[in-house]
C-alpha cells in the first residue's frame, strides 16, 4: 500500500522522472482545479437529468397534508390555501407541472396532472374574490375583538372606580360604563353578522361544482394510495439511478484518460503522461466519493436497512457495524487487485521488455544495455539455478527456463 501511494505521488510530480518546475506545477494545479470544478458541475447536471420523485409526483406532499388533517373545515382550508397560493397568478398549474419535466428523463404522474387540472378550475376570478372578501371580513372581526378587549379593560376599571365612590370627573378612563356597554353590544352584533356572512361564503366555496369534484378526487383513497406507492418507489430507486448516471458520466472520462496515459508512457511523452495521470486521478476521486455516497443512501443501504428492520427492529445503528467491517475488506480487495493486476511488477516488466524499455523508468533503451542510461537501473539478475544473467522481474530464466519465483 505504501509503495502504491509513493508511486502515485512520484508520477504526479515528475516528468520523465525529473521534478517539475514551479511554473509547471502552478499550471498543472490550475488545470486540476478547473477540471475538478467542471467534473462536479457535470455530475450535478447529470444527476438532476432524471426527474426526482418530487417532480414526478409534485402533488404528493399537498395531498398527504390533506389526508393528515382532521379539522372540521379542512376542505375549505385546503381550497383557500390553493387560491391564496395562486392569487394574482392566472398561469396554469397543470402547465407548470409539465414544464418542470421538460428536458429531463421521466414523466410527471398523470394523476398529479389531473390533480393540477382540478386546482386550475377552482382558481377562477369568482372564487378569488370570495376569498379576498372573507379575508377582509376576518380582518374586521379581529379589529372589533381587539377593540372589545380594550373597552373591557377600561370598563372594568370604571366599575372599580364606581365601587370606590370616585367622582366621574376624576375618572382616569375616557369611556364611561354605560357608553362602554353600548359599544360592546354594537361590536358584538357586527361580529355576529360578519361570522354569518363568512360561514355562508365558506359553504358557497365548498359547494361549488368545481370544488365538489376536487374534494371527491382528494377523498379517493385508492387514487391517493397509488400516488403514495409510486412516490415511495421513486424515492427507493432514485439514489441508485442518480449513481448510475454519475458513473456513466465518469467512466468514459476515466477510460479515455487511462488510454492516453498508457499511450503517453509507451511513446515517452512525459508531459502528456503527467497531465493524463492527473486527469485520471481527478476522475477517479469523484467516482470514489459517489460510490461511498451510494453505499450510505443507495439500493445496498436500503436492502440492509430492510433486513435489519426485520431482524432487529429499530436497531438500525447495527448497519454502521456492517459498514465498518465491510469497507476495509472492500479496500483490501481493491488494493490487492491493483497490486497484483494493474501495478504488478512482473506484468510491467514483461510489457516494458517487449517495448525495449527500462523495467524501472519505462524509457527506451537498447537491447544490449545492461544498465538504463536514464535511471541507472540494472536490467538483469543472476539466475539462482544456472547462474547466467537473465531478465530481472520475470518469472523464468531465459537460459535454463527455471522458475525464478522459487529461488
Amino acid at each position: 500500500m505504501f509503495r502504491l501511494i509513493k508511486r502515485w505521488f512520484r508520477k504526479s510530480r515528475t516528468v520523465n522522472n525529473e521534478p517539475i518546475n514551479k511554473v509547471s506545477l502552478i499550471v498543472i494545479i490550475l488545470i486540476d482545479i478547473f477540471i475538478l470544478i467542471n467534473v462536479f458541475t457535470g455530475l450535478a447536471d447529470i444527476s438532476s437529468w432524471y426527474m426526482s420523485p418530487s417532480l414526478t409526483y409534485p402533488c404528493y406532499s399537498e395531498w398527504q397534508n390533506y389526508q393528515d388533517q382532521t379539522t372540521k373545515e379542512k376542505d375549505y382550508e385546503f381550497i383557500r390555501q390553493t387560491l391564496l397560493y395562486q392569487q394574482g397568478d392566472r398561469s396554469s398549474l397543470q402547465r407548470d407541472y409539465q414544464v418542470s419535466g421538460r428536458g429531463r428523463l421521466g414523466n410527471v404522474s398523470p394523476t398529479c396532472l389531473k390533480y393540477a387540472g382540478y386546482k386550475d378550475k377552482i382558481n377562477n376570478p369568482q372564487n378569488q374574490q370570495i376569498i379576498k372578501t372573507l379575508d377582509q371580513q376576518q380582518t374586521e372581526i379581529d379589529r372589533l375583538l381587539q377593540a372589545n378587549a380594550n373597552i373591557r379593560a377600561q370598563y372594568d376599571s370604571t366599575l372599580l372606580e364606581k365601587m370606590a365612590n370616585q367622582p366621574e370627573n376624576q375618572s382616569i378612563n375616557q369611556v364611561a360604563s354605560d357608553k362602554a356597554k353600548q359599544q360592546l353590544d354594537q361590536n358584538n352584533q357586527k361580529i355576529a353578522t360578519f361570522e354569518k356572512e363568512i360561514a355562508k361564503a365558506k359553504q358557497e366555496v365548498v359547494t361549488k361544482p368545481e370544488s365538489v369534484s376536487f374534494i371527491a378526487f382528494l377523498q379517493d383513497s385508492a387514487v391517493f394510495s397509488e400516488v403514495a406507492s409510486g412516490y415511495s418507489k421513486a424515492w427507493f430507486w432514485y439514489p441508485s439511478i442518480q449513481f448510475a448516471f454519475q458513473a456513466l458520466f465518469l467512466l468514459p472520462l476515466i477510460f479515455i484518460a487511462l488510454l492516453v496515459h498508457k499511450f503517453a508512457q509507451s511513446k515517452q511523452y512525459g508531459t502528456l503522461s503527467l497531465i493524463s495521470w492527473h486527469l485520471l486521478v481527478i476522475f477517479l476521486v469523484p467516482l470514489l466519493l459517489k460510490v461511498l455516497e451510494f453505499l450510505q443512501v443507495g439500493l445496498i443501504f436500503q436492502f440492509l436497512q430492510n433486513i435489519f428492520q426485520v431482524l432487529f427492529g429499530g436497531l438500525l445503528f447495527l448497519i454502521s457495524y456492517v459498514y465498518i467491517l465491510l469497507i476495509p475488506v472492500l479496500g483490501f480487495v481493491i488494493i490487492q487487485f491493483f497490486q497484483r493486476v494493474v501495478f504488478n511488477p512482473k506484468i510491467q516488466s514483461a510489457n516494458r521488455l517487449q517495448n525495449s524499455s527500462c523495467i524501472n523508468c519505462a524509457k527506451r533503451i537498447r537491447n544490449h544495455d545492461i544498465h538504463c542510461p536514464h535511471c541507472g537501473h540494472n536490467q538483469y539478475a543472476e539466475c539462482g539455478n544456472c547462474h547466467n544473467s537473465t531478465y530481472k522481474g520475470l518469472s523464468f530464466c531465459r537460459h535454463c527456463g527455471h522458475s525464478q519465483d522459487t529461488l
